[in-house]
């Protein structure tokens, strides 16, 4: 009897090793958490350009949304006239996720989640090589005025709607 024991683990064992060399050598995937998205806490001052926190910002209602300023100054100014601010403040509200990008702001077209540029910290989406390409080649805050001035910006992106508590 222990001889048959030690016989039927001797034969597990050897399968084993067996399945093992056999196998794969590709690790197993394992499934992908899904990853809150990162809060957004500092954003840019689209009047003055400067780095500040959310917690600590003045806003200013635009687009039926809000556009965080860094003192009331800017916010004078801004309430005063968007128009010098709207490419800078249209990029804050799909920073802090108030608007979505739903078409390619150069045409209007679908997008192609393929054609990409990150410009100025957002990742942006076109419908084509030539729309993407044409961004890729402007830098800055041209670059910034070709995805974000308003007209861009009534092409290509649309308000969240909030979420009913």
């Amino acid at each position: 009897m222990k001889n048959s024991v030690v016989t039927l683990f001797a034969s597990c064992l050897a399968l084993a090793c067996v399945a093992v060399t056999l196998a794969d050598d590709k690790p197993v995937k394992q499934p992908i958490k899904l990853q809150a998205k990162k809060k957004i806490e500092t954003v840019k001052c689209p009047v003055a350009g400067k780095e500040i926190k959310i917690a600590d910002a003045k806003t200013v209602s635009y687009r039926k949304a809000n556009v965080y300023v860094c003192c009331d100054n800017c916010k004078g100014k801004m309430e005063k006239d968007t128009a010098p601010f709207a490419a800078k403040a249209n990029h804050q509200l799909v920073r802090t996720r108030q608007f979505r990008q739903t078409k390619c702001p150069l045409s209007g077209g679908p997008i192609d989640k393929e054609q990409k540029v990150k410009v100025s910290g957002q990742m942006v989406r076109f419908c084509c090589e030539k729309c993407q390409g044409k961004t890729a080649e402007a830098k800055g805050d041209a670059q910034l005025a070709m995805v974000f001035a308003d007209a861009a910006f009534d092409k290509g992106f649309t308000a969240v709607k909030k979420k009913k508590k």
